[in-house]
């Protein structure tokens, strides 16, 4: 390993990617950590902490050091990053590489510098911030640095972000905390309304994959999902269809939309024609939703699709970002770069 190796974070609320330069995306593991609350030691970090979900003894907890795409619990993320950073780069202390970590659009000066003082006690020599959005178009293959304006919505774990990029920089943007977890809780709320089944968010997640859609009009798939009966307290088990997954994502998926149509509305006329030239894309773990880009595409007429490999792209344009750096280096995020 080299001495000028650049690193790219995709810190996210559900998972946290990591592009090395040269190798492309070498970790993407759960932003879990599991944390004796008595001792306050931490017992596992990344999928074997997810493990432990909902199946740990009371002074165990399994908990998301990062909410809404930002951090919750300084301390377990810094310790949380220190141990994937070592993981990818090895444990010298002698060697600090560059880091460039993504962050939602909008974010506070107060979250800008805990996730830079973060990175940089986990090990960084220099830390680099970028919006989501740009990183995810950086991903999906999309040049910022021109003048036509590109649209690009995000779909994470805890936030979606909606941006359109021009000349490597945001023009107009939205970030509303509505996206993955949020689609997980809505899902849980209605099976214990509808059905009296109390689930856990592992569950949920399962039930939006396999019969998830966002629309009507699509392919009506059905799950099973097994969970406590609320009447009862025994285990039960019960089918679920896609219409019942559409009904329960109704109110997260309209509220998308509209921040879609509001994110458009502000844009410069000049860049929105360029956008409904060139067309929508989404990115992030949430664009799977089946029919997710054309309940978008209904709702503004614009033509939308998917990116490739679509749960990578900020990951992947984070770390390809450097490729860009005296136009990130320049943006509001990076006015004082932070260096030890």
């Amino acid at each position: 390993m080299n001495f000028s190796e650049e690193v790219g974070i995709d810190l996210g609320t559900a998972n946290v990617l990591i592009y090395v330069e040269g190798k492309g995306i070498v970790l993407q593991e759960p932003s879990v950590v599991a944390v004796n609350r008595d001792t306050k030691e931490i017992l596992a970090i990344g999928d074997e902490a997810k493990r432990m979900i909902g199946r740990t003894p009371g002074n165990i907890e399994a908990v998301r050091p990062l909410r809404e795409g930002v951090i919750s619990d300084y301390d377990v993320t810094e310790k949380m990053l220190q141990y994937f950073i070592r993981k990818t780069c090895g444990g010298s202390r002698f060697f600090k590489p560059r880091l460039v970590v993504c962050v939602p659009s909008g974010v506070t000066e107060v979250e800008k510098r805990a996730v830079k003082e973060a990175a940089i006690q986990a090990g960084g020599r220099a830390v680099y911030l970028i919006e989501e959005p740009v990183a995810a178009a950086i991903g999906a293959g999309i040049d910022i640095t021109g003048p036509e304006g590109v649209m690009v919505i995000d779909i994470g774990g805890g936030t979606t972000d909606i941006a359109v990029i021009s000349m490597g920089g945001i023009v107009t943007s939205a970030s509303v905390k509505i996206a993955g977890d949020n689609f997980d809780q809505c899902i849980i709320k209605h099976i214990r309304k509808e059905h009296r089944l109390f689930i856990g968010a592992r569950t949920a997640e399962g039930l939006k994959r396999e019969a998830g859609a966002a629309r009507a009009g699509e392919k009506n798939l059905k799950a099973l999902c097994r969970g406590r009966d609320l009447v009862t307290g025994l285990p039960k088990t019960v089918e679920i269809s896609s219409e019942e997954i559409i009904k329960a994502l109704e109110e997260p998926l309209d509220i998308i939309c509209e921040a879609v149509h509001g994110v458009l509305e502000k844009t410069p006329p000049e860049l929105a024609a360029d956008v409904g030239e060139s067309g929508i894309v989404i990115t992030g773990g949430g664009a799977y939703l089946r029919g997710l880009d054309r309940r978008i595409e209904e709702r503004t007429g614009i033509r939308t699709r998917i990116a490739d490999e679509a749960d990578f792209c900020v990951a992947r344009g984070t770390g390809e970002s450097l490729k860009y750096i005296d136009v990130i280096s320049k943006n509001s995020l990076n006015r004082r770069e932070t260096y030890i």
